[in-house]
């Protein structure tokens, strides 16, 4: 009896985890009844299932990424190869929604086809030098995700990022676009060199009136008197000096002019 009875318990036990799933954080439930998708999502947790009579399906909520490569003309005409990124994710309230509208194959049937023609007409309104730098890219990458927004929101997808990694030009036209950018910066290093040029020239103004202004106040502040001083000074600082007293006891020296 009691053989059977743990082997009751144990295929119990077994079925009781069959009819278990556990919805983890970063899903939620899509459940059916009977065929019939409820419209309220199931929350992270454990949550009973029945085959047939009640099912769950676990989705995935949190950001994901698709990346897509493309072909686009800009508005000259001229084809750029552009890779391009998007981040994304379901929101959870509209899991049921989704899987009721578009299905589990969503990714392909609603986001990928709404991003790449949001990327094609975007680019397509701007020349080729605007989609080659860095400035132009982001205004792209920020018309994207506004326009995506508006169309998948109400689907129930959120757009939080659109990202262009990599641009991919014509060769002779991104060697003509690279020249140019150069030609570019070396006028601004021009006027660089210019400017500190100006300004190291007031510099130099600058020290030649102090200089003028020195000799200015020295020449007027001299006098024979002062000389006569500092030669006095300049021989009782150097003993070594020799020099021939008077009856004064002054050193004979040349007259000062």
């Amino acid at each position: 009896m009691q053989r059977t009875a743990r082997a009751l318990a144990l295929v119990a036990l077994v079925l009781g985890a069959a009819a278990c799933t556990i919805i983890e954080d970063g899903e939620v439930g899509v459940l059916k009844t009977f065929g019939d998708i409820h419209d309220e999502p199931v929350q992270s947790g454990v949550t009973l299932v029945f085959p047939v009579a009640r099912q769950v399906e676990k989705w995935n909520v949190k950001r994901q990424e698709m990346k897509e490569t493309a072909d686009t003309p800009s508005s000259e005409g001229l084809i750029v190869r552009l890779e391009t990124s998007l981040q994304y994710r379901v929101k959870p309230e509209m899991a049921p929604y989704i899987r009721e509208h578009s299905g589990r194959d969503y990714r392909e049937i609603l986001i990928v086809p709404y991003f790449r023609n949001q990327v094609r007409d975007v680019v397509s309104g701007y020349p080729v030098r605007n989609i080659y730098s860095e400035e132009g890219r982001t205004q792209i990458a920020q018309r994207v995700l506004e326009n995506l927004g508006k169309s998948l929101e109400p689907e129930g997808i959120e757009v939080l990022a659109v990202l262009l990694r990599d641009v991919q030009l014509p060769d002779r036209f991104k060697e003509s676009i690279e020249a140019k950018l150069t030609a570019e910066q070396r006028v601004q290093q021009k006027e660089f060199e210019l400017a500190q040029a100006r300004k190291d020239a007031e510099i130099e103004i600058a020290r030649a009136e102090g200089a003028a202004r020195a000799q200015e106040i020295v020449r007027s502040t001299l006098s024979n008197s002062y000389l006569h001083y500092l030669w006095i000074k300049t021989l009782n600082e150097h003993p070594n000096v020799i020099y021939v007293a008077t009856e004064a006891n002054m050193p004979i020296f040349k007259g000062v002019q």
